[in-house]
């Protein structure tokens, strides 16, 4: 038999075709009402498909029909309430209260692209309030970056952070446009430990102004301080505009 047979074509054809690997089904779903809620069909607290309506619309399991809905659920896109449905979600981004994340993983989980801008990146004297925090010496530097992130091209948070250079010692070398700063210190000081700060605020007219709001915009801040093993790692200082940003947690006991 020729390596151009019919036969060898064939199975070659087969070959290639069970390389192709399809999205999971309830993946299917969640992208089905994402784009409904994209392009404006589905508006703030319309109520989405119930289960059942699903399961015979994408010809799956209720359980599968379930979990896509529970994963928007999860990531504050729906709302759900028992006896009464499943309805889209105000038009906050959300934040978990009780958990650190990386915010361009928050944003992509809202099907949202995500960027970011380096504002300034270097070394700074600690001032007294700063060494105290990352239990530091007066006269010792830190590594200092502001960065601004975008969800779909509109500011969302404006980060002011200060970074412990014994830990981290090459914070300054990298290029936060391709990597936020949660995730590179998670990956070269592991999080074991962490505080938060939450208040609303006013802000400067110098944020409001790198976060496209009005100066009369309510703000919401977050201070948090990260430690790993070894010891105090961050304290940073997360600014978003009240009208646009949220915090929140799912618990289960």
């Amino acid at each position: 038999m020729t390596a151009n047979s019919p036969l060898h074509s064939s199975t070659s054809a087969k070959n290639s075709s069970a390389k192709v690997t399809k999205p999971a089904k309830y993946t299917i779903i969640k992208q089905y009402i994402c784009e409904n809620i994209e392009s404006g069909e589905w508006p703030q607290n319309a109520k989405v498909p119930s289960e059942n309506e699903l399961t015979l619309k994408f010809d799956v399991s209720r359980m599968t029909a379930r979990r896509a809905l529970q994963d928007l659920t999860e990531q504050g896109i729906l709302v759900r309430s028992q006896g009464a449905g499943t309805f889209v979600a105000t038009f906050k981004s959300q934040s978990s209260l009780l958990e650190i994340r990386n915010i361009s993983d928050e944003i992509s989980g809202r099907g949202h692209q995500h960027k970011a801008k380096q504002l300034l990146l270097k070394s700074i004297a600690v001032t007294e309030e700063i060494a105290i925090l990352l239990n530091l010496k007066n006269n010792e530097a830190v590594s200092y970056s502001e960065i601004l992130h975008y969800e779909n091209d509109e500011p969302i948070q404006l980060e002011h952070r200060y970074v412990n250079v014994s830990l981290v010692p090459e914070y300054l070398l990298q290029d936060f446009t391709e990597i936020t700063p949660h995730e590179y210190l998670s990956s070269v000081a592991p999080l074991t430990e962490a505080t938060h700060e939450i208040e609303a605020i006013l802000a400067s007219s110098d944020i409001c102004q790198q976060l496209d709001i009005p100066s009369s915009t309510p703000c919401l801040q977050v201070k948090r301080r990260t430690w790993s093993k070894q010891g105090v790692v961050s304290f940073a200082i997360l600014t978003s505009p009240g009208d646009k940003y949220r915090l929140g947690s799912h618990l289960k006991f």
